[in-house]
């Protein structure tokens, strides 16, 4: 079995995310779609692997806009149009913050700027806890999504939708993947502490939180791709136009 993971920039790793597709038997196969050559000027050609090879995709987050078509368009129309395409042909789809967003967009939702940004450890509210828990969860977001109709909201927060389920598709706002080592690869970006401190949040406390969090947030992790496969995965495929 073989899972694509689509990774819209150069420090996109899948911590426990890989981990725990690997337990389930699935080859890990990274897809890059903006290498750190082109990290700020984005707007590059991409040929895309062939999604239908695939027994499940996860289109993971982004530093830029799933709305941005001006600035990333020559890659992420097309890639909207594929996920839409692979969703309809029911290869069950995990869209992980941009990639949740890239998900509500291509199913018929949209996307734009949330009133403020949602950085660090948040509890959400969810209606179904076997399947999302309350966390917490790590959020590292500036935007939000409208759902698509016919979608179902699982979870939310008073800032945005937290995840939905259409079909064979799950899309989440928050970052499952999220250890130590992957924030450190986000810190280390240029500009990286610098973000996170313009909202407020002290990136020492970010750092022993996230290390004190691991264990737990390392299980919630394994539990969700656990469910995502039994239960969404499986599902009835439900076709959008």
């Amino acid at each position: 079995m073989r899972a694509l993971f689509i990774e819209h920039d150069h420090v996109s790793l899948g911590g426990p995310i890989w981990r725990a597709f690997e337990k389930h038997g699935y080859e890990i196969e990274r897809f890059l779609v903006v290498p750190e050559s082109a990290y700020l000027q984005p707007n590059i050609d991409v040929t895309f692997p062939i999604f239908a090879n695939y027994d499940v995709i996860v289109p993971m987050g982004a530093p830029y806009g799933a709305y941005e078509d001006e600035r990333i368009g020559k890659w992420l129309l097309p890639e909207i149009t594929k996920l839409k395409a692979a969703h309809n042909a029911g290869i069950p789809i995990f869209g992980i913050c941009f990639g949740g967003q890239l998900m509500a967009r291509a199913l018929g939702g949209s996307v734009a700027k949330a009133p403020k940004a949602e950085l660090g450890w948040y509890e959400i509210q969810s209606d179904d806890k076997t399947l999302i828990p309350t966390g917490p969860w790590f959020e590292y977001h500036w935007d939000r999504w409208t759902l698509p109709k016919g979608a179902t909201e699982i979870a939310r927060s008073q800032i945005a939708s937290q995840a939905f389920v259409m079909g064979r598709t799950l899309g989440v706002q928050f970052h499952p993947e999220i250890d130590p080592l992957v924030l450190e690869e986000w810190l280390g970006m240029e500009g990286g502490c610098a973000e996170v401190e313009s909202v407020g949040v002290d990136v020492d406390q970010l750092r022993k939180e996230t290390k004190e969090i691991q264990p737990a947030s390392d299980k919630r992790a394994f539990e969700l791709v656990d469910t995502f496969l039994r239960r969404v995965a499986t599902s009835s495929v439900v076709q959008v136009a």
